[in-house]
Order: C-alpha cells, then structure tokens, then sequence
C-alpha cells in the first residue's frame, strides 16, 4: 500500500494551540515542509514572535529563539550575523510585524539582510481579543472598532507594497491560505524565498492572508471565503520585488 500522506520531519509533535478553523498551522506545515524538502531543516533558526505564532518554537523541529515583541528581524539579523551559513527565519503576525515591528522589519529590508521573513496577515490581533491592527480593513468590525475602521484609525497597512520600494531586496510576494490552489502557490513562494537565502541574495518576505475565524466572528468556511473575496480587494496578491541577475548590495 502506498503512502497518501504522512506528518513532515520539520515539526515535532506537539500539538497545534492554534484554534479550530485557523490556518496558522496549514501555514506551519508549508515552511516545515520546504525545510525538509530542501535539505536545510538541520541548519535552520525559527524566530519565533510574540502573538498566536508565540509558540512557534514548540513547533518547528529546529533551532529556535523567542523575541521580544516586534524584535524578531532584529534578533534574526544577530543570530544571521553570527551564524552566517545557518538558514534565519522569522515567523510573524500582523499586530507583531506591521505595528510594534514595524521599524525593525523596515530597517532589516533596508539593509537587505539575508533572513527570511514569513507574515501571517489576519488583519486583527487575534491572540489579545480581536482588536483592530495595522492591518485591519476599512470598515472591518473588531472590539475596538465595533462600528467598522474608520479613516480617522488610517488605512490598512500594506507591508508588501512598502517592503518592496526597497529594490536591492531579494524577494517580495504577498499569497494566502484558503484553498488547495492557493495552499500550493504559497508553498512555492515560500520554497523561492528560502532558496534566496541559500543563494545569498538577500532580504525576502512571503505574506500570506490568513484566518481568524473567531476573532472575525465568522465559521471556518466562511473565514476562508473572505479571505478570497474581501481581503485580496485590499491586499492583491503577486510577486511585489523579485531581483534577478543583480549585484548584491
């Protein structure tokens, strides 16, 4: 009888404290999987953030540091520094990267550190009871904004398009998680920026919209359709930066 599926060697057994619906964990499958799938599972450093991923270290069957709040592109540019032939990668949420973060993963971008950044957008902070985040859409109803964002909160953070002005980074593409197409897109992205990081190449990040089922109020089900059909509006997929054939800066 052949194998039809079988868990990856890049997580370890404990189980997911993600809740039931959210995608975090198909997304935690993906990365693990392309750590194994490229040989490099042995040699990689998980960052892991401060949020719903603050666990990630319990989960990815590799070395791994906890970061303050908003500190992982810094914490990785050290530990990248000194371990120059290690694979880094931060694993980040929304409210982490685009709000406390926001100048730490500016400024590791700038530098074009040779990390690899994975973002997780739901759009709200899920893990402190569903307030509103950098991220969160115009009219988008959370505890905070219980009538829906309005202009006067500004308007929703697109890490994506920001990160990739910077045109001496690597690799920029923003993906998501609601489908089995859309599962196997990210996973190719997320595959292509690590590949970055053992070319040298440079700075690469791989955002990918993400559920919140219970902090949007809505059933799993329903949580993936928004992802497709309201967030994407929002925040349009594709491939923002991809620097081919250039000098390394």
């Amino acid at each position: 009888m052949s194998t039809v599926f079988k868990k990856t060697g890049g997580l370890t057994d404990t189980p997911f404290s993600y809740c039931p619906g959210c995608t975090h964990g198909i997304i935690h499958r993906l990365v693990a999987e392309v750590l194994e799938e490229l040989g490099i599972l042995d040699r990689s450093i998980t960052i892991a953030s401060v949020g719903c991923s603050v666990f990630a270290y319990d989960y990815f069957n590799t070395d791994a540091l906890q970061s303050p709040h908003g500190r992982a592109p810094a914490v990785a540019t050290g530990v990248k520094r000194m371990h120059p032939d290690k694979i880094v990668f931060t694993y980040q949420g929304d409210g982490d990267l685009a709000s406390i973060g926001a100048a730490e993963i500016i400024h590791a971008a700038n530098r074009n550190e040779n990390i690899t950044v994975i973002f997780v957008n739901n759009a709200i902070y899920g893990m402190t009871g569903g307030q509103m985040a950098p991220t969160t859409l115009y009219n988008q109803v959370t505890t905070t904004t219980p009538l829906g964002r309005e202009a006067i909160s500004g308007a929703p953070l697109k890490m994506s398009e920001m990160i990739a002005t910077m045109e001496h980074i690597a690799y920029v593409e923003r993906c998501m998680a609601a489908d089995g197409p859309s599962i196997m897109k990210t996973k190719r992205a997320i595959r292509k920026a690590f590949e970055c990081q053992m070319n040298n190449e440079g700075f690469s990040m791989i955002e990918v919209l993400s559920s919140c089922n219970i902090g949007w109020k809505l059933s799993p089900v329903e949580s993936l359709n928004y992802i497709k059909n309201t967030m994407t509006q929002t925040f349009p997929l594709g491939v923002f930066r991809e620097r081919k054939n250039e000098t390394n800066h």
